[in-house]
C-alpha cells in the first residue's frame, strides 16, 4: 500500500487557502490515515450515544439541529471527497464552490432519524478511508482550483479530518 508523505503539518498549511487552516490545525498527528480511522471510530461510539430524540436539539432557535448539523459534515465530506478525487485523477478544470446554508436547506436532515444520519456517516467515511488508503503516492501531492482557491489533495485529507474534529466539539460544546 503507498503511504503518503507524512512531512507536512507546517507544509500542509500552504497547501490551501488560510481559512482552511482553521481545521488542519486541528488534526493531531502527521499520519492521515490513522487519524482518519481513530476519528471514525470515536465519532461513531460518541454519535451512538446521542439518542434520537435529542438529536432534535437546537442550542439556540437559529442554530441548526444535532440532525442538521451532522448532515452538514456528511456532505462537506462529501465535497472534500470529490475534490481530492478530482485533483488525484488529474483532472484540470477547476470546481465550483459549495454553499453549505443552500445545502442545509434543501437536504431536509430533520424529516430523517438519527439512525440514518450516522449511517450515512459511516459510509462516506468508509469510502473516504478506502480512497485515500488506495491513492498512488505521488497522487497526494495533486492540486487544482475549487472555489476559487487551490487545494492539494493532502490538504484536502486534513481539511476533512479537521472539519469532522471542529464540529464534534462544537457539537460537545454547545449542544450536549
Amino acid at each position: 500500500m503507498p503511504v503518503p508523505p507524512y512531512d507536512f503539518v507546517m507544509n500542509v498549511q500552504n497547501e490551501a487557502a488560510p481559512y482552511y487552516s482553521r481545521y488542519i490545525n486541528l488534526v493531531p498527528s502527521d499520519n492521515i490515515l490513522q487519524t482518519l480511522e481513530t476519528q471514525f471510530d470515536e465519532a461513531l461510539e460518541f454519535l451512538s450515544g446521542i439518542p434520537e430524540e435529542q438529536s432534535l436539539h437546537r442550542y439556540a432557535p437559529d442554530k441548526w439541529s444535532i440532525r442538521q448539523l451532522l448532515n452538514h459534515v456528511n456532505d462537506t465530506e462529501r465535497v472534500f471527497m470529490y475534490r481530492a478525487f478530482w485533483f488525484a485523477r488529474g483532472f484540470d478544470t477547476p470546481l465550483p464552490g459549495y454553499d453549505q446554508d443552500v445545502s442545509a436547506v434543501t437536504a431536509k436532515a430533520d424529516q430523517f432519524s438519527w439512525a440514518n444520519h450516522i449511517e450515512d456517516f459511516r459510509g462516506i467515511r468508509l469510502s473516504t478511508l478506502s480512497f485515500f488508503r488506495n491513492l498512488p503516492a505521488d497522487a497526494w501531492q495533486g492540486s487544482g482550483i475549487a472555489s476559487d482557491n487551490q487545494f492539494t489533495v493532502r490538504a484536502l485529507a486534513y481539511i476533512t479530518a479537521g472539519h469532522v474534529a471542529h464540529h464534534l466539539t462544537i457539537l460537545r460544546e454547545r449542544y450536549l
